[in-house]
């Protein structure tokens, strides 16, 4: 299906800010942890860190249910529920007079925003095809690499200026707008020959078909256990910069340096992967994140947990680096096999992987003692377990025969 060329634009302004509520609502709130730490006067400040915790397991619940319902009645109810889920998790966030509540709230406002996380994709599927779908969504992610970097700077600037509460104000906006815009513009994208009845037979059958195929089921696990550094580290980044650096002015600037590092690694991969594949590049980033903490952790050691900030960030950038050469990768590899059940089977991915991804987050963030070493031995933890198991994957029988 072809668009004008003014429709093509609006449409892709709208994929990316749709994709974008995610980014946003984890990486805006990341400059007020502290600040609602204090609010709620909660006994130890890394408690503040379930408001990121939280909206994982509300994005991890909704990642599951969306893609296959979605091709059972089509793309626009569900993503209107998720936007109704996420506006009332936002206005119950900004009332709320507890943290209990505003836990609440997150995990509501997690539920919400996986809709348009997961649905996009398959929108863009539905209206476009070959090299005009490429080119949409490379510029869609082009995007959402670029609102990570930028977000957490859109925090601190409602910080200087208002209450933190008018971050969760900020987010409501645009939940609002990009609904309403979507409500009045976009039409519906699944025409209703090519829908599939979602029965709990087609559902135990499809979790049945992930479980069975080993290649899916191990890359999924890695995904999760790097996601989960990666959530750790999230965590951790405003206690480490703000409070262990006492760099709350310059917190943005000092995330988007290492979290940029994470869209040039996907550029860099793009140009690779063709050329050397999948496999080798994981392989690649696995050792280059295994021998570059290892390496670190001397520094670490002879500085009692707390390097200069310099140094510190002369390590995070190139770990970022192999960690966003590594997301897309694995998650390409766990879905490969699942191509008779794509749509399901990315749920199950992105579910299965945020689920092991949220105990190890929260361990490594919860670990927080004045110190780098739960962020830095969280990335040794990473990298050698990932190495172990896909070693130890690659070498047993059954994968040598499938190749």
């Amino acid at each position: 299906m072809s668009t004008g060329n003014s429709n093509a634009k609006a449409f892709i302004v709208l994929l990316a800010a749709m994709m974008s509520l995610v980014a946003l609502s984890v990486d805006a709130m990341l400059p007020a942890l502290v600040a609602i730490a204090n609010d709620f006067n909660l006994p130890q400040a890394t408690q503040a860190q379930w408001t990121i915790t939280s909206l994982f397991i509300g994005l991890s619940i909704g990642q599951l249910f969306y893609g296959p319902w979605s091709d059972a009645v089509g793309r626009k109810p569900p993503i209107y529920v998720g936007y109704l889920l996420f506006i009332s998790g936002s206005i119950i966030c900004i009332l709320s007079e507890s943290f209990n509540w505003l836990i609440v709230g997150r995990v509501l406002q997690g539920m919400g925003a996986a809709a348009p996380r997961i649905i996009t994709m398959a929108l863009v599927r539905d209206k476009l095809k070959g090299a005009e779908m490429a080119r949409i969504m490379s510029v869609v992610f082009s995007v959402f690499i670029v609102v990570p970097i930028l977000a957490p700077a859109v925090g601190q600037l409602i910080l200087s200026v208002a209450h933190w509460r008018w971050i969760f104000g900020m987010l409501l906006i645009m939940a609002v707008s990009t609904g309403f815009w979507f409500f009045l513009y976009q039409e519906e994208t699944l025409v209703e020959d090519k829908r599939r009845p979602l029965t709990v037979k087609s559902f135990v059958e499809g979790l049945k078909f992930l479980l069975a195929e080993r290649t899916a089921l191990v890359y999924t696990l890695v995904s999760g256990v790097v996601f989960g550094g990666f959530i750790g580290y999230l965590n951790s980044a405003p206690l480490i910069f703000i409070h262990l650096y006492d760099q709350g002015d310059n917190f943005a600037l000092l995330f988007a340096v290492a979290a940029c590092a994470v869209g040039v690694a996907s550029l860099v991969n793009g140009r690779l992967v063709l050329k050397l594949g999948m496999r080798k590049m994981i392989n690649y980033a696995l050792w280059g994140l295994l021998l570059l903490t290892g390496l670190f952790c001397i520094i670490l050691l002879a500085n009692a947990g707390v390097p200069p900030l310099l140094i510190l960030m002369a390590y995070l950038v190139p770990a970022f680096f192999c960690i966003g050469i590594l997301f897309g990768n694995l998650n390409s590899i766990a879905m490969e096999p699942l191509g008779a059940i794509a749509g399901m089977g990315s749920a199950f991915v992105a579910f299965i992987s945020t689920l092991v991804a949220i105990p190890i987050g929260s361990l490594i963030g919860l670990s927080f003692n004045d110190t780098c070493y739960p962020v830095v031995f969280g990335f040794l933890f990473v990298a050698l377990f990932s190495l172990v198991v896909i070693t130890l994957f690659d070498r047993v029988p059954w994968q040598q025969n499938k190749a």
